[in-house]
């Protein structure tokens, strides 16, 4: 199980910021093409009981030349000007016989997600720059993944981000907001 603590900051120009993160000494660590796979149940959404919701993702990782397959939990703790998050993740090595299983199980509902993302590690943070398709969400965002609060906060003023484009919400609300899913 992992713990992640992060924002998304949205309302961004992605290649300003790439560029500011680059000239401030960030270090590329990944660059990647996914296809993110959400899994849900028409009847008992895991929303319902949970607040966590279940993904697939494939990764094709550039830098490396590698392809990755991962089932992931991704359960929800809100906390104050911070969304931790406890994922529980395993790779497997067959998307398609995945699905099937958890279609067995009950979880009839899933929506695929073509995202893009380069991810940088900068002062001692995580940023991932991510654009999806169209169709996912529209709109580029970065997101920070830091220790704790005050962390995020150095982070934050370094990149001089104003406070009004950082959120807390994940990318299925976001969805929600405008009217995506």
């Amino acid at each position: 199980m992992e713990k992640e603590l992060e924002v998304k900051v949205l309302g961004i120009d992605i290649e300003d910021i790439e560029k500011k993160i680059i000239s401030l000494g960030g270090k590329l660590i990944a660059n990647e093409v996914q296809v993110n796979t959400l899994i849900d149940s028409k009847d008992r959404p895991i929303k319902s009981y949970l607040d966590a919701y279940l993904r697939i993702r494939q990764t094709k990782d550039i830098l490396n030349n590698k392809d990755y397959i991962y089932l992931t939990l991704k359960k929800n703790i809100n906390l104050e000007g911070i969304r931790e998050n406890l994922e529980l993740t395993t790779e497997i090595s067959n998307k398609d016989m995945m699905i099937q299983i958890l279609k067995d199980l009950g979880f009839d509902y899933n929506e695929v997600g073509h995202k893009k993302r380069k991810s940088y590690e900068f002062m001692d943070a995580r940023i991932d720059l991510d654009t999806w398709d169209e169709n996912t969400y529209p709109f580029p965002y970065m997101e920070i993944e830091v220790r704790d609060i005050k962390h995020l906060n150095e982070v934050i003023k370094y990149l001089e981000i104003p406070q009004e484009n950082i959120s807390t919400k994940s990318i299925v609300e976001l969805r929600k907001e405008l009217k995506l899913l």
